[in-house]
């Protein structure tokens, strides 16, 4: 039999053989007794050479289409050329699982181990042919019917991957790129099949991690993984190296974003959807989002989606904090994989690759929040690395290391922690990262809402540091800067109502101007924390000022601030002089509604002062500021430097000292009795009315 099987032609596909036939040939070339094989006997179909014949050969290439050149009867035996070999190994392969769809697993791993004996018999390279089986097939895959033919095919690949799944894996990979609707199934069939999965998985999770080399690879191990996850149950397989596969999950993510891989990266078709097609870095958050769904961890994925963490997962310049954000959700709502997480970046932590260094570092950094996995490490040894982080010489690195310790610190609550932390804080608010100086704002405001926080320490400290950050060129900075000043406020407002923390109240008033001033600031989120800190101010310091400040916040009323000026003249007289150079510094700003409400302030500052409360030189200085602004390319900032002018000449005439600009003729003359006062036109930059937005409760 074994010289019918392989030593003289086949005048009919080799499919037309009975298996029991081919195991028989096998063990006769070996020298084995015959008999029926070991798996026990299967069913011998009914020959019908038309049908056998009829299925196309399924090794066959468009490069290189199948010989059909055959050797003449009697003559010695001669190895058929590979691509008619692979046509005629598929062809058994489907015929074979064609003739057992009653036989079920056993039956069809018998069809496996019987092809594995056949390609051994002849030896040649195992892996190269089960790669050309799986190809066969997975041309095969289409023109068979739904339902059993499909399904038992379908098996056969399983069969084979039990044995072989590495060479199954290898020869599945290139079928993925371009999208292949077939492929995609023999993925989710393999998926299916509990003692198939995890092999396969591991494999994909093998090809991935070592995806230095063609993008195209991993691309397909991508895509691949998004198939398999998305069948319900696949996950479970995954228990052992699930941490493992996450962590190459998101690393392989921070590599695409840096642009490790080529940046023609083809478009694909999202797992298991239709659609328009999605890119290399959709296709791997479609299987982080499964291996989450699947594992039970949906609020995960929730939680990502509601704060914008996969889009910065995919973001160049955001996938850390994506990191992060995905951490805290773990923290939350997925603490069942954390220790596990944990222990498998640590040893990433010092890794050469940039790539998988900081996204460990992120993990290792959002992971200090949850308490159990923390103490999965002593804390001193988690100390010293923070510590290590600060001095390093990249802003990313002593970014993440802030972070920790603020974890570590403020979750734990500990004032040794706190002690280490407060100097790192502080030293952070003069970075130039705005990373760095958002995430020291962030902390500090948490610290004060710890009990026994250290408020005149930090009144103290925050003196020469928090001003400059109020007029911050960057929004979030600003925002932030201010909202820290408020809880101050709002912790010490205690002992502010009876005169102590002198520090405190000296930082209250010297970042009264900004405060007034950054109502109109093109931020709205700026805008609404400079509000919710005046009122914290106003409560503190008893100044019965709520409604004027909300008024000039939400209307622009110059009534409003009138009012605010003249009380604040009547309670700070000797501070005038601060108030008005602040003041003048915004006359400059880059920002309109900044300069025109500077021009404002000064206006009505001027005309509820008295001559005593400010010197000729100021009153020159803000003369001629003033006068350059006579040629504002805005005409509402024109019109109300007009007006200020105006009260500034008034009061220098009261000092009998006319001031050296020359100015419009005055309306009033010296020895009235009284100023008139100011009016100033409707501004053009009045923020719509948002009442209620300033509740006491601090700004969102």
């Amino acid at each position: 039999m074994a010289g019918g099987v392989w030593g003289r032609a086949q005048g009919a596909p080799v499919g037309a053989l009975t298996l029991t036939a081919l195991a028989e040939g096998i063990r006769a070339s070996r020298g084995q007794p015959l008999g029926p094989p070991s798996t026990g006997s299967l069913p011998e179909p009914e020959a019908e050479p038309q049908s056998a014949a009829s299925i196309p050969t399924a090794g066959s290439e468009p490069c290189s289409p199948p010989s059909t050149q055959e050797a003449a009867p009697g003559e010695p035996h001669q190895a058929p050329q590979s691509s008619q070999e692979e046509g005629a190994l598929a062809d058994l392969a489907l015929y074979t699982a064609a003739c057992l769809e009653e036989a079920g697993f056993a039956g069809t791993q018998a069809t496996a181990l019987t092809l594995s004996s056949a390609l051994e018999a002849r030896g040649e390279r195992l892996e190269d042919q089960v790669r050309a089986l799986v190809r066969g097939l997975l041309a095969q895959v289409p023109s068979l019917a739904e339902g059993r033919p499909r399904r038992v095919a379908l098996r056969v690949l399983s069969a084979l991957a039990l044995e072989h799944a590495r060479d199954v894996v290898c020869a599945l990979l290139p079928c993925s790129v371009p999208p292949d609707w077939a492929a995609a199934e023999l993925w989710r069939s393999l998926s299916q099949n509990q003692r198939v999965n995890g092999r396969v998985l591991v494999q994909l999770l093998w090809t991935l991690k070592g995806a230095a080399g063609p993008e195209l690879e991993a691309l397909a191990a991508t895509r691949a993984l998004g198939e398999m996850l998305t069948v319900s149950g696949c996950v479970g397989a995954t228990r052992g190296f699930y941490p493992k596969l996450l962590l190459v999950l998101v690393t392989h993510l921070h590599q695409l974003a840096r642009g490790v891989h080529s940046p023609d990266t083809p478009k694909v078709w999202a797992p298991s959807h239709h659609g328009p097609p999605h890119s290399h870095a959709s296709c791997a958050v479609e299987a982080l989002k499964a291996l989450f769904t699947g594992d039970g961890g949906r609020m995960v994925v929730t939680c990502m989606e509601q704060a914008g963490g996969w889009k910065r997962l995919v973001g160049a310049h955001t996938h850390l904090e994506g990191v992060l954000l995905l951490a805290s959700a773990m923290v939350a709502h997925a603490d069942h994989h954390l220790r596990g997480l944990f222990a498998d970046l640590l040893p990433q932590l010092r890794s050469a690759n940039d790539t998988q260094r900081l996204t460990a570092m992120a993990f290792f950094t959002g992971l200090l929040q949850s308490r159990p996995t923390a103490r999965l490490l002593q804390e001193e040894v988690i100390l010293e690395r923070l510590r290590a982080w600060q001095g390093d010489p990249e802003p990313t690195v002593r970014w993440l290391g802030l972070l920790g310790l603020s974890h570590l610190a403020l979750n734990r609550e500990k004032v040794r922690h706190v002690v280490t932390l407060l100097p790192a804080l502080l030293r952070a608010l003069g970075e130039g990262d705005a990373r760095l100086v958002g995430s020291a704002l962030g902390a500090l405001r948490r610290l004060l809402g710890r009990p026994r926080a250290p408020v005149r320490r930090l009144s103290a400290e925050l003196a020469p540091r928090l001003p400059p950050l109020l007029d911050d060129a960057r929004d979030s900075i600003r925002a932030s800067a201010v909202g820290l000043l408020g809880t101050l406020v709002r912790r010490g407002r205690g002992r502010l109502r009876v005169g102590l923390h002198g520090p405190l109240r000296k930082l209250v008033l010297q970042s009264l101007v900004p405060l007034l001033l950054r109502l109109h600031d093109p931020s709205q989120d700026t805008a609404e924390s400079s509000e919710w800190t005046l009122a914290r101010c106003d409560q503190a310091l008893r100044w019965d000022l709520l409604e004027e400040m909300v008024t000039v916040a939400h209307y622009d009323s110059p009534e409003a601030l009138s009012r605010i000026c003249h009380c604040l003249v009547q309670w700070y007289p000797s501070r005038m002089p601060s108030f008005l150079s602040q003041t003048q510094g915004y006359l400059r700003s880059p920002q309109v509604p900044l300069r025109r409400a500077a021009v404002v302030l000064i206006g009505f500052l001027i005309h509820h002062s008295s001559p005593s409360h400010v010197g000729q030189d100021l009153l020159d200085s803000l003369f001629q500021d003033l006068g350059q602004l006579q040629s504002d390319p805005e005409p509402a900032v024109v019109a109300a430097a007009h007006v200020s002018a105006q009260q500034v000449a008034l009061l220098a005439h009261m000092q009998s000292r006319p001031c050296g600009l020359r100015l419009c003729p005055l309306s009033w003359k010296p020895g009235h009795p009284t100023r008139p006062l100011p009016v100033y036109a409707d501004s053009p930059f009045q923020r719509r009315s948002l009442a209620g937005r300033w509740c006491c409760s601090g700004p969102s």
